[in-house]
């Protein structure tokens, strides 16, 4: 149940505001629960559909914590590792891809930067999947739709590559600090999501 505003001296709601900083509160303590589910390497989708799953119960003013992102997370990771372990694969054939570049064969410049450039698609494309998870849900029809918003909402998909430059920023220069903006980008995606369905 929403929260009843109460109108402070310069007329805004005083707990419109405290609502809006618990629910920030809220992303980063999200953002540990996502790093903590993710040290599998293989399941950071199902960490990120958990975290996001809890941040769209909090936005909801529904009940919800530690215990219920954990049941969050173990359906999700079901199959959502094998999604992780895609992943990976992605990331080690770009990976593939850079030290062409830097070998300096031909046309390799190119295959890296197309290469770079699908696995960042991937990725939002795996977090906007992430952002519309529930329980029973298929990963498959889930990445495919998502795959689809990814080309069809560019701004959406753009803010989600936002976030992430801010986890590896964060990341660059406090190591610590790109944990808690995990859960950030969890918000964004689930904002982004809620917004592309609202169109």
């Amino acid at each position: 149940m929403r929260r009843t505003r109460v109108e402070d001296r310069t007329g805004r709601g005083e707990s419109l505001l405290a609502e809006r900083f618990a629910l920030f509160a809220e992303c980063l303590l999200t953002g540990v629960w996502i790093a903590v589910a993710s040290l599998g390497v293989v399941t950071w989708p199902a960490a990120a559909a958990a975290g996001a799953r809890h941040l769209r119960r909090r936005a909801a003013h529904e009940g919800g914590g530690w215990r219920e992102f954990a049941a969050d997370f173990r359906s999700a990771a079901r199959r959502g590792w094998l999604v992780g372990l895609a992943g990976w694969a992605a990331a080690a054939a770009v990976w593939v891809d850079v030290q062409a570049v830097r070998a300096g064969l031909p046309g390799g410049p190119l295959v890296g930067a197309v290469g770079l450039s699908a696995l960042i698609g991937a990725a939002v494309a795996v977090l906007r999947a992430a952002a519309v998870w529930r329980p029973g849900a298929s990963w498959r029809s889930l990445l495919a739709g998502a795959g689809r918003r990814t080309v069809l909402d560019p701004a959406g998909s753009f803010l989600i590559v936002g976030g992430l430059a801010v986890v590896v920023c964060s990341a660059w220069i406090v190591a610590p600090l790109a944990v808690p903006v995990l859960g950030a980008v969890a918000a964004a995606a689930v904002a982004v999501e809620e917004r592309y369905r609202h169109r």
